[in-house]
Order: structure tokens, then C-alpha cells, then sequence
């Protein structure tokens, strides 16, 4: 798993098809986080624009090959390992993202609340800001496995359920959101809630995704 992982990494890298979803969420950190804002509202804006980004990122790891390489990937290591490898490429990715958009929040932001009345002690915010992190870009790896191959063949219906699905899951009731509401609404009077159940739940939506479309990939190989 580890050469399939160094494999698909590469082939990330290399095909360039990293940077639209980078330059994306660059301009997103650009527009919501302002030199000194208050931290948590900053953190919760960088948490939140993951979960778009980790969507594409999957997309793009999981059709990043050419079908003569895929098959040859696949008749080594098999079509769920191959396809695994794939959506923790994008995983590695985006958590890199989420690792340098938390270090700019808290280099930017003012660690104290909304009102600058109450102090906000930066490390514990920046681990409740990265943990809701994770829980975003873990929920839309969760999406980006199940909106696109094998799940979903076509393009034209992949990308829009993909960019409709994360709509809804940024605003309505998921994990994404309630980390990123637990920091916003504490932000008012600095209080830190670490973002544990929605990680957890992230986390097991992100595997059980990612197992369903491992299983149909080796089906329908």
C-alpha cells in the first residue's frame, strides 16, 4: 500500500491537476481570514472551505490515471487497493492543506473573541481549529468516494451531485458543519469546543464511503 500511495502521490504531483482545488481554497483563506480577526471565526473559515477542496481532490486522485495504467495498477495490486491508494492520496493532500491553513489562521488572527473581550489560548484553539478541519475534509473525501467511479461513471452526473452534496452537507446538518458552527458560535465569548463526535462521525462516514467504493471498484473491474 505504501509504493501504491508513493504512486499515486506522484502521479498527483506531476499531473498538475492538484492546483485548481489549491488555488481554490488559497483564494478561500484569502477572502475569509483577515489579519487580526478573531481566531476561532478564522479557524472555522478555514475548517469549512475544505470540504469543496477535499471533493476535488478526490475526484482528481481517483481519474488521475490513463486506462492502460489503471489496468496495469489494477492487475498488480488489485482494483480496491488501487482505488484505496487513490482516495488517500487525496486524504494526504488535503490534510497538508488543512495543516498550513490552521498554521495561517493562527499567525494571522487575534486570540482573543469576537469582541476582542475575552483571551483565546491559541494552541488549544488551533487543535480544536485542525480537528475540524480534519472532520471537513474527511466528510468530503466521504463524498468525493461515493460521487464519482465506480460509484458514479459518468462525469456528468459526478460532478454535479459532487458540488450539490457538498452544498448541502456545508449547510445542513453533518459533521462539517457542526465543527465549524462549534468554533463560530464559541468565538462570541472565546470558548473552545474541541470538535470530537464530529470528527469521529467524519471519520466513519469517510470509511465506510471509501470501503463501499473499494468493494464496487472490485466488482465491476
Amino acid at each position: 500500500m505504501i509504493a501504491l500511495l508513493r504512486y499515486q502521490t506522484t502521479l498527483l504531483v506531476r499531473s498538475h491537476r492538484w492546483l485548481p482545488p489549491v488555488i481554490l481554497y488559497a483564494a478561500w483563506l484569502a477572502i475569509g481570514v483577515q489579519s487580526g480577526g478573531p481566531i476561532l471565526v478564522g479557524l472555522g473559515w478555514a475548517a469549512g472551505g475544505l470540504l469543496p477542496v477535499a471533493v476535488w481532490l478526490t475526484r482528481v486522485c481517483v481519474t488521475n490515471e490513463p486506462p492502460a495504467a489503471r489496468n496495469c495498477t489494477v492487475a498488480a495490486a488489485g482494483p480496491g487497493r488501487a482505488h484505496l491508494a487513490g482516495v488517500l492520496a487525496a486524504v494526504c493532500t488535503a490534510v497538508l492543506l488543512a495543516l498550513l491553513g490552521t498554521a495561517l489562521v493562527v499567525l494571522l488572527s487575534d486570540p482573543h473573541s469576537t469582541g476582542h473581550q475575552v483571551a483565546v489560548p491559541v494552541l488549544p484553539a488551533a487543535a480544536a481549529g485542525l480537528l475540524a478541519a480534519l472532520a471537513c475534509l474527511l466528510t468530503g473525501t466521504a463524498i468525493g468516494a461515493l460521487s464519482n467511479r465506480p460509484v458514479l461513471r459518468s462525469s456528468g452526473w459526478s460532478i454535479p451531485v459532487g458540488m450539490l452534496a457538498a452544498l448541502l452537507l456545508v449547510l445542513g446538518a453533518s459533521p462539517a458543519n457542526a465543527a465549524v458552527s462549534g468554533l463560530v458560535t464559541g468565538s462570541p465569548h472565546g470558548t473552545i469546543t474541541t470538535p470530537w463526535l464530529p470528527l469521529a462521525a467524519a471519520a466513519l462516514f469517510a470509511a465506510a464511503a471509501t470501503a463501499v467504493a473499494c468493494a464496487l471498484s472490485s466488482r465491476r473491474s
